[in-house]
C-alpha cells in the first residue's frame, strides 16, 4: 500500500485515478479500523490533511465555508459557529472521544455512508452543501444526495469533498441535534434527530427542517412534520402530529442497539424534543449573528 500526502485538489485527484482502488481519508478514524478488520487495503492511500482548502473555517456575510477534513475539535471550539449552528457544533461534538475528535471530520463521517452518522441529519437541516472535486472539475451537491445507501454515495472512485458551504442562519433561527444511544457516551446511534426553526415576528414558526438519523438505509427529511410545524408554535398537538410523522417515515432494522418499534418510538419523541429546543434557540437569536 502507498501513502500519498498531497498539497492540492489538482494533485489529489490525480493520484486517485492513478489506481481504481485508490482511496482519500480525512483522519483515518474509520479506515484504519476497516482494513484491520480485514478489508482489503487500497493500492493507494490519500491524506486529504496535508491540502489548505480541507481544513479551513471560513465565514463572510453570506456563509460559512468548512473544510471536508477540518478536526471537529475545530467546529466545537469556535464560538461563532458554535453559536450560530449549536446543532451541527452538537452533532459534530458526538464524532467518538476527545482524542478521535482532533482527527475526524464532517467529510469523513458524511461520506463513510453510515445511515446513524451523527453531523447528517444537522448538516441536512440548515441546507449544507458539499463541494465535490474530481478530474471532469468541481460539482455542488446538497448533503442529502451524498449518501445512497448504507456505505455508499455518489461519488466517483475519482472524487472527493473539498468543503461544505452552510449560509449563514438567518435571525430568529436555531438548530439542534439529539441521539438515543445505548451508553451515555462514545456509540452509535439507535435514532439521531436534527431540527431548525425559524420564527416569524409573532413568534409563529415560518420555516421548519426536521431530519432523523439511524432510521433508514439513508438520512430522512421528515417533511410532513415541517409541513404541519408552519403557522404555529409548536404546541402539544402539533408537536403529537411531529412525533406521529416522524414515526411514520422511519424504515429501520432491528439490530442489537434496538427493535423496529423501538426506533419508531424513539424517533417521534427525539423529534419533539429536538423542535422544542430549536424553538428556544430561534427565540434567544432575535438580532444579528
Amino acid at each position: 500500500m502507498k501513502y500519498a500526502a498531497p498539497s492540492s485538489v489538482e494533485e489529489a485527484t490525480s493520484l486517485l485515478s492513478s489506481s481504481p482502488s485508490a482511496q482519500v481519508f480525512a483522519g483515518a478514524t474509520d479506515i484504519v479500523p476497516q482494513i484491520h478488520g480485514g478489508r482489503q487495503a487500497p493500492e493507494v492511500l490519500v491524506d486529504l490533511k496535508k491540502i489548505d482548502e480541507l481544513v479551513s473555517l471560513t465565514s463572510d456575510d453570506k456563509k460559512w465555508t468548512v473544510g471536508a477534513a477540518t478536526p471537529t475539535v475545530e467546529l466545537t471550539e469556535n464560538q461563532a459557529f458554535s453559536q450560530e449552528f449549536p446543532g451541527i457544533s452538537e452533532a459534530a461534538g458526538l464524532i467518538g472521544s476527545d482524542q478521535i475528535q482532533s482527527r475526524s471530520s464532517l467529510g469523513g463521517n458524511l461520506c463513510n455512508g453510515s445511515p446513524a452518522a451523527d453531523s447528517v441529519p444537522a448538516m441536512m437541516v440548515n441546507g449544507t452543501r458539499a463541494l465535490i472535486a474530481g478530474p471532469k472539475g468541481n460539482r455542488l451537491v446538497d448533503v442529502s444526495e451524498v449518501v445512497t445507501g448504507p456505505g455508499q454515495t455518489c461519488l466517483d472512485s475519482d472524487e472527493f469533498v473539498v468543503e461544505f458551504e452552510i449560509d449563514r442562519a438567518p435571525s430568529l433561527t436555531g438548530d439542534a441535534y439529539l441521539r438515543m444511544i445505548p451508553r451515555t457516551e462514545m456509540d452509535i446511534a439507535v435514532v439521531g434527530a436534527g431540527a431548525r426553526v425559524t420564527l416569524a415576528e409573532d413568534g409563529t414558526i415560518a420555516a421548519a427542517a426536521l431530519a432523523l438519523g439511524a432510521v433508514a438505509p439513508t438520512v430522512v427529511r421528515v417533511t410532513a412534520a415541517e409541513e404541519a410545524l408552519i403557522g404555529t408554535t409548536a404546541d402539544e398537538d402539533t408537536l403529537a402530529v411531529v412525533a406521529a410523522a416522524a414515526s411514520a417515515v422511519c424504515n429501520p432494522i432491528d439490530d442489537k442497539r434496538g427493535t423496529i418499534a423501538y426506533r419508531e418510538q424513539v424517533a417521534g419523541v427525539l423529534a419533539k424534543r429536538a423542535v422544542l429546543i430549536a424553538m428556544e434557540r430561534a427565540q434567544q437569536r432575535n438580532g444579528d449573528v
